[in-house]
């Protein structure tokens, strides 16, 4: 959206994760995300020190639209539409239920203080809150249906300029970020059949199908070592009795129509754009914005007690039942190293299997009249990040960012973008995105990673890691399985290296370490030890969806400088 690091946007972690300590850590964690409440970099909103994708566009001359998951602000001044959208219907929260159903309303119950901000489907358009959500909303088929209204209003605009209207022919943006599928897992019973049984070996079986299918394809060498499955606070599937064996199928079942049906609504604009021969006029690009989800919040000291006897009473998760619109259910560690595999690990973790996902590009254009190697329907490892959408969308539009020409934007100084455009590689002018040696740093909820070419040093702390910096060389190990930090003098060196540009990436992004190992370690202060203060509107407590009464639930946190706190 930015074209640059999270830590520098506003989303240095997730808003929900700093709010409240702790609940979203594994068993052994023994960290706090107090340090980073109220820092700069870490609002939980896009911040003003960056300039959107689409606020550039839309000055360009772009008509703006998104229908989707936003999770970059949740009152009205941080709104997609406040950020360069003309029509934007955006799910604010992280997540919700996919139906909007909420049953704690119904039941009058008690939301534990995990769920708080997982449930409650709460929407704007166009920058004003939707007060109700149509009656068989689904999300997916409710996200694709709108960026399809959006799209006919764009194109009915633009016709009117052959009648003389005021109107202007504008192209157009367009984002379509789905909830699904993050959990609940959920979808339409239709799509969930289509994979009745598919899964009925196991994740490990699905984990060796999927790792020769991948050396089929050519995307892994034939001798390419997978890590092993980490997952020892969960049963292996051998140790599950057979009901547990089918409700874990029945969850996979579940993803995987939640996924069809995400497809299935992609088709639907990408159809509608071809009816109007704009499709090979379009550049595509389609990502997944992690790795698989692999928590196991049912093993989670500080939410499994309150979360699972909240899920038993107010939800059906029934064999029957799973990915109707009243369950709640994910999936786990052992499904999501199937799908990451051979990386290490998965969402949330700054191993490969935590960043590195899949991407798909078309853009006819560009890519049919390449003269490198990269031809359509082939595949590239050359390494590229989010980062890197936006230098790219602004090339192919003509657009220049303000920095590269020293300009402020409306009144406003903002950062550069760190990242590269993709139409050198896509084109055959260039072999690669970046420079060999090029710098890339990671770090979420006290996990980081660095990497230049090949190399890649990873620091994890207990109960997933070592609690030291690992070093690997992704080219022969894209695994993760072989540390080389203490193996040789090569790998010492290489490891200081690194670390030298991870001290420049902490410093130069902003980063706030919660491991004394990433950084200048600094304390907490008393004012930042306060749990469950730190989200701009607290819409999950009775009375805040409610027109009359909302905005006596915003709230204006605490902000700090960076010279706030002291070492440890």
């Amino acid at each position: 959206m930015t074209g640059t690091d999270h830590h520098i946007a506003g989303l240095g972690n997730l808003i929900e994760w700093t709010n409240f300590s702790g609940q979203n850590f594994p068993k052994g964690s023994k960290y706090s995300t107090a340090p980073q409440r109220g820092m700069p970099g870490y609002e939980g909103y896009l911040n003003e020190r960056v300039v959107t994708l689409p606020e550039l566009l839309k000055e360009a001359g772009y008509h703006t639209v998104m229908s989707g998951k936003w999770h970059l602000g949740l009152k009205p001044e941080r709104s997609p539409h406040t950020r360069g959208f003309d029509r934007s219907f955006a799910l604010l929260p992280a997540c919700s239920n996919h139906y909007g159903y909420r049953p704690e309303v119904e039941k009058q119950g008690q939301i534990p203080t995990f769920l708080e901000m997982s449930v409650i489907a709460l929407h704007v358009e166009d920058g004003a809150y939707v007060e109700e959500l149509p009656k068989d909303w689904y999300s997916s088929e409710g996200y694709g249906d709108r960026m399809l209204k959006y799209l006919r209003e764009w194109k009915e605009g633009n016709e009117k300029e052959e009648k003389g209207e005021e109107e202007a022919d504008r192209p157009f943006f367009a984002y379509l970020p789905f909830s699904a599928p993050h959990w609940p897992l959920q979808a339409p019973k239709e799509y969930i059949e289509h994979y009745k049984g598919v899964y009925d070996e196991g994740p490990e079986v699905l984990r060796r199908k999927r790792l020769r299918r991948l050396v089929e394809l050519g995307m892994i060498d034939e001798g390419t070592k997978p890590h092993p499955v980490v997952a020892d606070e969960v049963k292996g599937w051998e140790e599950m009795a057979e009901h547990e064996q089918k409700l874990s199928c029945k969850a996979m079942e579940a993803y995987a129509g939640m996924v069809e049906c995400l497809d299935a609504n992609i088709g639907k604009v990408t159809d509608y754009l071809a009816s109007i021969g704009e499709l090979d006029n379009t550049y595509i690009t389609f990502l997944s914005d992690n790795g698989a989800e692999g928590a196991a919040y049912e093993a989670y000291p500080m939410v499994q007690g309150p979360l699972m006897e909240h899920l038993r009473n107010h939800y059906n998760n029934h064999i029957d039942n799973i990915g109707a619109f009243d369950s709640f259910v994910w999936y786990g560690p052992r499904w999501a190293q199937a799908a990451t595999a051979p990386s290490r690990l998965y969402k949330a973790y700054t191993t490969e299997g935590g960043v590195r996902v899949p991407a798909v590009t078309r853009f006819p254009p560009l890519i049919y009249s390449s003269t490198g190697t990269l031809q359509p329907g082939s595949i590239t490892d050359a390494f590229s990040t989010v980062m890197d959408l936006a230098p790219t969308f602004l090339e192919l539009a003509g657009v220049q960012h303000p920095t590269t020409r020293n300009a402020l934007f409306k009144g406003r100084q903002v950062v550069p973008m760190r990242g590269a455009s993709l139409v050198p590689l896509l084109s055959g002018s260039a072999p690669t995105v970046h420079p060999v040696d090029h710098v890339t740093g990671w770090e979420l909820c006290g996990r980081g990673a660095i990497r230049s070419g090949p190399w890649k040093a990873v620091f994890l702390p207990p109960p997933k890691g070592t609690g030291a910096w690992q070093l690997y060389n992704l080219v022969k190990d894209p695994g993760e399985t072989e540390d080389l930090a203490e193996k040789s003098e090569e790998g010492k060196t290489k490891l200081e290296e690194l670390l030298a540009h991870w001290e420049k990436y902490v410093e130069e992004c902003g980063v706030v370490p919660l491991q004394p190992e990433l950084g200048t370690y600094v304390l907490a202060m008393e004012e930042q030890m306060v749990e469950n203060a730190w989200m701009e509107y607290e819409y999950w407590k009775p009375g805040a969806l409610e027109k009359r009464t909302r905005e006596g639930f915003f709230r204006d946190p605490p902000k700090f400088g960076r010279d706030f706190g002291k070492e440890g």
